[in-house]
């Protein structure tokens, strides 16, 4: 299970700067992201064999200028009780803010462990304007430049050392996860219910009530799984949430702890930005992926053309990975929701999937043959050998050929798409990857 940081401040000190710093443009990234939604939100990131999740908080501050201080103590404590440890971002050319200080007096009363850091105009010779910033309480600022990039090595190591301890996962068995995940309001917590038969989740009309990942076992009807459940209610005292941030900062969870993601998309609303939020982090993640439209009972149109229509818009809006099932149903009426289960099932097996070597190259090597690789600069690419690994995450291809580097996008998505074609690869993200001999 990795961590979970993230970057609280007020407005315009470099929160995205360094997010984006940390996520995408070091030389450890670990996402390969070709065609992820490069969402400012979350990120993951690696930093001495740790994998590390960072959040953005500064990505979902409703407004832009006049954006209200309670606005920001809302994320703040948000971040305090999900983030594993928090990076408090300031700015040095500034000096102190009263908002600063209302945010540094939110931090001081928690025991996860916080940084302090002062991001510098970019020359060194603000050092001694640093001292500044010890009056906060927290203990000694990191000096770093978001933009140059300088002094995030040395950041980076103090998270790691700060980070709690990586906990052993608790032993469940060998079974599926499935994560039920989707924006407020979807019907995320009725589906459980709906699953399971008694209501162990309070459903309300009220956005938000769910918190915590849960593990339920789930065994009827011949299913056996388990479903990561952020389940739980929140305590009212605590934060009159941000519902959008909340709910994707709580999802990252679920989703990293599943091997499905069943996405809940309410049919009354189609698809919105957070929707596709949330999908990138299950890409990200590379999660299977069933999609359930929820409400079709009381959606307006519920001709079969409606639900054309709209299959279309989901797989246009989530491309280029569009090879995933779509089920219109109602956890209302659990019209369809076992259907649900069977596709969750379907793409856990998927996963799992391998193809034997000598007939994926004799399927691949017509199909190469017919529809080569372009040339490059008059060489021609030959592919020689296709092989799938064992025990990968998802199910993984290494095409071996003699120049693997100008093997470019579109083909790798061309073979991609006629390895699905040929054997059951729906609702798993694959890899492809070409190798010198």
């Amino acid at each position: 299970m990795g961590n979970l940081i993230a970057i609280v401040g007020r407005p315009n000190v470099g929160k995205s700067t360094l997010f984006n710093r940390l996520t995408q443009t070091r030389a450890a990234i670990v996402m390969d992201t070709s065609g992820t939604t490069r969402d400012r939100q979350y990120g993951k990131m690696e930093w001495n064999g740790r994998e590390i999740s960072v959040v953005d908080t500064g990505g979902w501050v409703a407004g832009s200028d006049d954006i209200f201080e309670n606005e920001i103590n809302k994320q703040v404590k948000i971040a305090i009780e999900e983030a594993d440890l928090i990076l408090f971002m300031v700015d040095i050319k500034n000096g102190v803010t009263d908002l600063d200080d209302r945010v540094a007096d939110i931090l001081r009363r928690t025991s996860k462990p916080v940084i302090l850091v002062t991001n510098k105009d970019d020359n060194n010779e603000s050092l001694y304007d640093e001292a500044e910033f010890y009056s906060l309480g927290l203990g000694q600022p990191f000096s770093i430049s978001a933009i140059t990039g300088s002094g995030t090595g040395d950041l980076l190591d103090e998270v790691v050392k700060r980070l709690p301890e990586e906990r052993a996962e608790e032993q469940l068995e060998e079974l599926p996860r499935f994560a039920i995940v989707g924006r407020p309001n979807s019907g995320k917590s009725s589906i459980v219910n709906a699953f399971i038969g008694e209501d162990r989740n309070i459903v309300t009309n009220i956005a938000g009530t769910t918190r915590d990942s849960v593990y339920s076992r789930y065994n009827k009807f011949g299913f056996d799984f388990y479903l990561v459940d952020t389940a739980g209610i929140r305590k009212k005292a605590k934060v009159n949430e941000d519902i959008e941030y909340y709910s994707i900062i709580r999802s990252i969870r679920s989703i990293e702890n599943s091997d499905v993601c069943i996405l809940m998309i309410d049919a009354t609303r189609g698809i919105e930005a957070q929707d596709a939020n949330i999908f990138s982090i299950i890409q990200k993640n590379k999660k299977g992926l069933v999609v359930c439209v929820n409400k079709w009972d009381i959606a307006e149109h519920k001709s079969q053309e409606a639900m054309m229509v709209m299959e279309d818009a989901i797989r246009n809006r989530f491309a280029p990975f569009t090879d995933f099932p779509i089920i219109f149903g109602s956890a209302l009426t659990k019209q369809r929701i076992l259907k649900v289960l069977e596709q969750a099932v379907n793409v856990y097996n998927n996963r799992k999937r391998m193809v034997p070597t000598s007939k994926l190259n004799t399927v691949m090597h017509d199909i190469i043959a017919a529809t080569p690789p372009p040339m490059w600069k008059g060489k021609l690419i030959k592919i020689k050998y296709i092989t799938m690994l064992k025990n990968a995450r998802i199910p993984s291809f290494v095409f071996f050929c003699n120049l693997p580097q100008w093997v470019k996008e579109p083909y790798k998505r061309f073979l991609e798409n006629k390895l699905r074609e040929n054997w059951d690869f729906k609702g798993t993200p694959i890899n492809v990857f070409m190798r010198e001999k």
